[in-house]
């Protein structure tokens, strides 16, 4: 056998597979016509869960021609009621439904986030209710068995939003990071599009396993497969394309030679992650009692709850100050400030003070880095910015090479920190398939399409003088 799976298909064993998405029961049932193939007196046990009734019924009629226990297919929302929740499984097969919404069990879901934890199957985190994909590659996870009992593997289709959605701490960057860091994801296949009835869109294969070989511990490969493809006859829906036996028994050899080519690439589980740092500039303001800064203080919320009076008072304390006098330095206004709003007869809060100070205020390069009462640079919000560093080099590297060059007032936010680690930094994960597979293709020449635009013009004036002779 060639399968790497020996111990587990050797004569006499008894296998189980399992899909949480049966429909009508295709995986199941290709997956022992399989296992029957290439091992002898193997016992295959299947299992699964389907929410349409229909296909339900369809899954259950088969299962029940084949010989196999029809109580283990089930009926019902794999996500809110799994009715398989102790059994744990050799193999696990599933083609969820592409990009659907999770809010029908929205509450049934965050309620298993939140009080089991990782003894639940959403430990992780969760992604966006628009598309529950990682939901079901979690549920599979949740599944497999001890890896001192053999372990288990997983093959999902997905689409291409569980690769990269979501940024550093968001649910799908969390879900990817468990994965990658626990080293369950061993390859990840790019199939052709146009190879399902119902979209068109760009679909992948995950392969996932707890029990790696060796040679594969620590790292994943992708294989881009989507030139690996037959057009068909005739089209169905939105499927255009099939993947013939050959380029099926090509994209099998790609997965089990592990090496690198132009369709397969091999790379460490840490290069898909990354620090999302935070980089502060400082805030550099100037200030000036002009009319036209002024005229912004009926602008400002806080000082909207003063009265009529009050705010007519205020804009004339103010009024005293020279409109000409540009101030460079905060401290330096807000003493004069203080002084010209001394026989104001009421007494500005904080929040009202700040909105003054606002108000009078234009961001200026040239102007005195404004400090708190430590003595520390305050941030420029408005300049505020995010970098990410690879995981394989330090924040403070990356830093020294990538940021001060440009802007060597900046700092880290210290502050922001990863809650798993607690390092400088919030770690993320992301898999950017296309970009390691990506050929740059040069323009055509100026000329040739220079050419190409006088053609087209010719042709549109003669149709012109066509249409007029």
């Amino acid at each position: 056998m060639l399968t790497g799976q020996d111990d587990k298909l050797k004569p006499h064993s008894i296998v189980t597979i399992y899909d949480p998405t049966a429909g009508t029961g295709g995986f199941l049932s290709e997956g022992e016509e399989y296992i029957q193939q290439i091992s002898q007196q193997v016992s295959v046990r299947l299992f699964g869960q389907e929410l349409n009734p229909e296909s339900y019924a369809i899954c259950k009629a088969d299962m029940l021609i084949k010989g196999q226990e029809v109580d283990s297919i089930k009926l019902g929302n794999t996500l809110s009621d799994d009715q398989l929740a102790s059994t744990r499984f050799d193999y696990m097969l599933s083609n969820p439904p592409f990009g659907v919404e999770w809010k029908k069990v929205q509450k049934q879901v965050t309620d298993e986030h939140k009080t089991k934890g990782f003894e639940g199957r959403f430990g992780p985190g969760l992604p966006r209710v628009s598309d529950g994909s990682l939901l079901f590659l979690m549920h599979l996870v949740s599944k497999m068995r001890d890896p001192r009992e053999g372990g288990s593997r997983i093959g999902i289709i997905l689409n291409g939003s569980p690769l990269f959605t979501g940024g550093a701490g968001s649910g799908e960057s969390e879900i990817r990071r468990y994965l990658l860091e626990h080293d369950m994801v061993e390859a990840i296949v790019a199939l052709p599009t146009d190879m399902f009835y119902n979209t068109g869109i760009a679909t992948y294969v995950w392969v996932l396993s707890n029990n790696k070989p060796v040679e594969r511990q620590g790292k994943v490969q992708l294989i881009n497969a989507v030139d690996r493809y037959s057009k068909m006859r005739k089209s169905l829906g939105s499927k255009r394309q099939y993947i013939d036996d050959a380029n099926i028994d090509a994209i099998v050899r790609l997965y089990g030679a592990f090496e690198e080519n132009e369709e397969s690439k091999i790379f460490p589980t840490t290069a898909f992650g990354y620090r999302r740092i935070t980089v502060e500039r400082p805030l550099q303001l100037n200030f000036q009692a002009s009319p036209e800064r002024l005229a912004k203080l009926a602008d400002e919320k806080p000082l909207q709850k003063l009265d009529d009076d009050q705010q007519q008072a205020l804009h004339d304390a103010i009024a005293t100050l020279d409109a000409d006098t540009l101030y460079r330095n905060r401290d330096a206004f807000s003493k004069a400030l203080k002084a010209a709003l001394k026989p104001l007869d009421f007494k500005l809060g904080a929040p009202q003070l700040k909105a003054v100070l606002n108000a009078l205020s234009e961001r200026d390069e040239e102007a005195d880095v404004c400090t708190d009462k430590k003595g520390n640079p305050e941030a420029d919000s408005s300049l505020r910015d995010n970098e990410n560093v690879p995981l394989n080099e330090t924040v403070e590297d990356y830093f020294q090479r990538e940021v001060i060059p440009h802007v060597p007032d900046a700092w880290i936010d210290q502050s922001k920190c990863d809650e798993q680690d607690g390092e400088v930094g919030i770690v993320g994960y992301e898999i950017p398939f296309n970009r390691h597979f990506y050929v740059f293709q040069p323009p055509r020449p100026l000329e040739e399409i220079d050419a190409d635009l006088q053609a087209c013009t010719d042709k549109i004036k003669a149709m012109i003088e066509g249409l007029s002779a």
